[in-house]
Order: structure tokens, then sequence, then C-alpha cells
């Protein structure tokens, strides 16, 4: 089960997937930044949408994990499933990632440039220093 850091959490989207690593990103309000992320290495399966709001983790049960398997092949050393309410308000909408592990990494991460950043601060991964004029 993942233990998220005491905090409000409650947008959340995808900063990044290449495939291999995702990183999910949560705050409280994503406009200029957020302060957590989730990060899954060796993705074998993913299925969420690429944003959404106040997800509630849990265990996988067995019929997500014989899903798992059906689609990797094997059961990967980590399964992460949560809901969140679906677009339309109607059922909850179950996610799953398996990976090969996930780490959670708190600290401040700004989505627009930024001089002088402080001791654990850091610059979104798509952020680009401005033109030169």
């Amino acid at each position: 089960m993942i233990e998220l850091p005491a905090g409000s959490w409650w947008d959340w989207d995808v900063l990044h997937f290449d495939g291999s690593q995702l990183r999910l990103a949560a705050g409280y309000d994503l406009t200029y930044h957020h302060s957590l992320e989730m990060v899954f290495t060796d993705v074998a399966y993913l299925a969420c949408p690429t944003q959404f709001q106040d997800p509630r983790f849990r265990e996988p049960n067995l019929d997500e994990r014989a899903l798992v398997r059906r689609h990797v092949g094997d059961e990967p050393p980590v399964i992460v499933a949560f809901d969140v309410d679906a677009p339309a308000g109607a059922d909850l909408l179950t996610c799953l990632v398996a990976a090969g592990s996930v780490e959670v990494v708190p600290g401040l991460v700004y989505r627009y440039w930024r001089d002088n950043l402080a001791a654990g601060e850091r610059l979104a991964p798509y952020v680009r220093p401005p033109e030169p004029s």
C-alpha cells in the first residue's frame, strides 16, 4: 500500500511518461507548482487518466492482479491500485500501475521558470529558461 506524507494532494496529473518511467505529480492546485511526486520505474502496465482528483489508494484485488498478469505475463514487483471519480460523475474509475518500483518524492516543484531556487526546490522537467531578448 502506498503511504503518502501529510498534505493536500487533491489535484494529480501525469508529469512525465517515457514508456519506462512514470512521474505523477500532486498538490492542492497544479497551476504553478506541485509538492509531491510518485515515481514509477520499469512501468509494465498503466491504466489511468492524465489528470484526476482525490485518488483513493488501495491494495489491488485478485481480478486486478490477474488482469495485469494477462497483459504482462508475470506479476511485477509493484502493483498500485487507486480509484478516482469518473469524469461524468457516475461511478468510480479504477486505475492500475504495475512497475518494477515506486518512490514517493516530496518537494516543491515549480511549473514555470524561476531563478534562485531554494534548497529542496526544483523545476518541472519541461520548464526551460526564457529566450534572451
